[in-house]
């Protein structure tokens, strides 16, 4: 059965708003999404040409206090907010409804961006981060189902490690955030 949001759209608070509610991390968020530039002028020009659809809309299943919300969110505002696509947050806490239809490995991983067409059918999602970062943290998960292990936190550890690395320094990771996104995007 497909998946359905049509009792969430209209339901969520604006980008801006989320971006000034923030609690935590607010100020490392700010300064992403004010230091994002986009990759080259095609990337812009196409999240431009979404103007032109009225048939999608995006909800963001997030929260405040994640690391990954903090780094890669900035990079999907900036997009969508030339895109015209409708772009409402749902706060993960407030909609554990939704969170448990968009288990990442039976986890609830944030973000989840889901797109939609305007009755609420999902047409795809992405999240919770790049594919190449989300890979590290795959295969931790399929390598230690025991959460109960004596080593599960050292290798969890290794693995958030591993992930920061993936994120290299700087901003680079954005313009892999804005493929992804496109290529999805390009498919609904």
């Amino acid at each position: 059965m497909a998946k359905m949001i049509a009792d969430k759209l209209n339901k969520g608070i604006s980008p801006q708003r989320f971006m000034d509610d923030m609690m935590k991390n607010k100020d490392t968020f700010h300064s992403l999404y004010n230091e994002f530039e986009w990759p080259n002028e095609d990337d812009k020009e196409f999240f431009e040409s979404l103007n032109n659809r009225d048939d999608l809309r995006c909800l963001i299943l997030m929260a405040d206090w994640c690391g990954d919300v903090v780094k890669n969110i900035p990079v999907v505002f900036r997009a969508l907010e030339i895109s015209g696509i409708p772009t409402e947050v749902l706060i993960k806490e407030e909609h554990p409804d939704t969170m448990q239809q968009f288990l990442t490995m039976g986890g609830e991983a944030v973000p989840i961006v889901i797109f939609a067409d305007t009755g609420g059918a999902v047409l795809g999602q992405w999240g919770p981060r790049p594919r190449h970062v989300q890979e590290v943290m795959t295969a931790f998960k399929q390598a230690n189902p025991d959460r109960e292990a004596a080593d599960y936190q050292d290798k969890l550890a290794a693995a958030r490690e591993e992930m920061g690395r993936r994120y290299g320094e700087g901003t680079g990771y954005q313009a892999v955030i804005i493929q992804e996104l496109r290529d999805l995007i390009a498919r609904l």
